[in-house]
């Protein structure tokens, strides 16, 4: 017999089967040896009262063994057969070049970053020397933006696919198998690049192709079908057709197809800081006591508040994480957070953004679709303008930033090229700045202590999102105008995150299969 019921425990109680194997026998009126095994199924932290629980799933198996065969994806060899390109080898480029040679296809991805061991080299410079290298940095190169991040893998877009097959790709690829039963999983950027690792090696055993330091320029176009693509050193790649996965800070792509007068269209984004505090200072707020104790992970956040009509929210939470320089190209400043899979740093860190609607940018209309992305590039300059040309970062006590005064000094913070005292509060444009300030009220109201001169806003956070989208037929998620072309994921403005945009991967590729089949 087996059965499936939730617990409701003391973080102590749910940390080892030891505390609850009595609990469930107890519930069960059993014995706890008759209880052959108990396996968790979901997790999740209610810290909403004072007293912190622990809620678990749980399938508890009586007389009888569980199951302990995890699905795994077969994936067999396509060399030979119809090829498919695909532009990327972020997580919406892999993730539809593995559906593919599900489907047998095979994908031959053109990254125009370096693989993940040779991108370490450049993130290092970035830290040390300053130096962005346009083509391989915390943005670019193989893995995405995704790659060093703190691999969150929640998302709300479970209607367009299947975040569970996400989940167990990732653990047949190495990932820790908790993510399957977290209600917040993560992976952590420690791990992440041994995962994206065995993704390639898994598609070039299959006779897939990935392509690095290869940039596509230009796409080949008959009439209205896309019937290949163009590398910057003038190589041609005919294929049945295209997935365009580039990710949100591709712009030079974007000017390729409006080159092209592929349809392209201004969408909302967000803009604003990142904000850190000492994660004892979170976990006191969150958990309501001075010590969270060994039982509990570093506590996280989420806030969302209305200011004038915009959206003020933090974005990607970093619990136990670092501020790293995101820049993607010289002469820019952007920052990003991310953590390891302990979430071990003294330091937590969050994107504090101001939603951006188009109508907000009339001084960059003169761009047309492009008015989001010079506002971005305008902002990028100007902080790294404001700290002599270099990655050290613009920087203001929190509370400082909110009374409108510079801060005289800074405390220590995770971002390691290095922060420098700036007026931010007057530096940023006031429909950011203003917002945020005002944001930053509003939720100490809800988590007292929040602002703070304890820590510290970081600018810029400008790559939430693509202030683009490439619209697309939604019946088959072709380019509405171009035929064979796959826009997909977070560039083309139909994603958000790394399963999110893996999920979109899959759907595109299933989606091309369909109309070649």
């Amino acid at each position: 017999m087996k059965k499936d019921f939730n617990l409701s425990l003391t973080p102590k109680q749910a940390s080892d089967e030891l505390y609850y194997r009595p609990i469930v026998a107890s519930k069960l009126g059993v014995d706890p040896e008759e209880i052959t095994a108990i396996v968790v199924r979901r997790r999740s932290i209610d810290a909403r009262q004072r007293q912190i629980k622990i809620n678990l799933g749980v399938m508890v198996y009586l007389g009888e063994e569980p199951e302990t065969k995890r699905r795994i994806y077969d994936y067999g060899n396509v060399a030979g057969k119809t090829a498919v390109g695909i532009v990327g080898s972020g997580p919406a480029g892999l993730f539809a070049a593995l559906r593919l040679i599900e489907l047998g296809y095979k994908p031959v991805i053109f990254e125009r970053g370096k693989n993940v061991s040779d991108r370490k080299r450049d993130i290092a410079k970035i830290h040390r020397e300053h130096l962005v290298d346009p083509d391989s940095n915390y943005g670019y190169g193989e893995g995405g933006a995704g790659t060093f991040s703190d691999g969150k893998l929640y998302t709300r877009s479970k209607k367009r696919g299947s975040v569970e097959k996400i989940l167990e790709v990732l653990v047949q690829f190495g990932a820790d198998p908790q993510i399957l039963i977290d209600a917040h999983p993560h992976i952590g950027t420690d791990k992440l690049p041994g995962v994206i690792s065995r993704i390639r090696e898994q598609i070039l055993s299959c006779g897939g192709e990935i392509h690095f330091n290869s940039r596509v320029s230009d796409l080949i176009l008959n009439g209205d079908e896309c019937t290949g693509l163009v590398l910057t050193d003038g190589q041609r790649f005919e294929c049945a057709s295209v997935i365009l996965a580039t990710g949100h800070s591709a712009r030079d792509i974007y000017e390729m197809l409006n080159r092209n007068g592929v349809n392209l269209e201004a969408k909302p984004f967000a803009m604003g800081v990142r904000i850190e505090h000492p994660q004892a200072l979170i976990d006191t707020i969150q958990y309501h006591q001075d010590n969270r104790g060994p039982y509990l992970p570093a506590a996280t956040y989420s806030f969302v508040e209305q200011v004038n009509d915009r959206g003020v929210y933090s974005f990607c939470m970093c619990p136990g994480g670092f501020i790293v320089p995101a820049a993607t190209a010289p002469g820019e400043l952007v920052v990003n957070g991310m953590s390891a899979s302990k979430r071990n740093s003294p330091f937590a860190n969050s994107g504090l953004v101001v939603e951006v609607q188009p109508e907000d940018l009339r001084e960059f209309q003169r761009f047309g679709v492009f008015a989001g992305v010079e506002f971005q590039k305008s902002i990028e300059k100007l902080c790294f303008e404001l700290n002599g040309h270099t990655q050290f970062a613009p920087a203001q006590r929190i509370s400082d930033f909110v009374s409108g005064r510079r801060s005289a000094d800074l405390p220590e913070s995770s971002y390691k090229p290095g922060i420098i005292s700036s007026a931010l509060h007057d530096k940023l444009p006031k429909r950011i700045s203003a917002r945020l300030r005002e944001g930053i009220v509003l939720m100490d109201k809800k988590a007292r202590g929040f602002n703070t001169e304890l820590g510290v806003v970081i600018g810029v956070e400008s790559r939430t999102s693509s202030p683009m989208r490439i619209p697309r037929n939604e019946s088959d998620l072709q380019h509405i105008r171009i035929k064979n072309l796959y826009p997909c994921g977070e560039g083309a403005g139909y994603a958000g995150g790394i399963a999110s945009s893996a999920i979109d991967g899959e759907r595109c590729a299933e989606a091309l299969a369909a109309r070649l089949t």
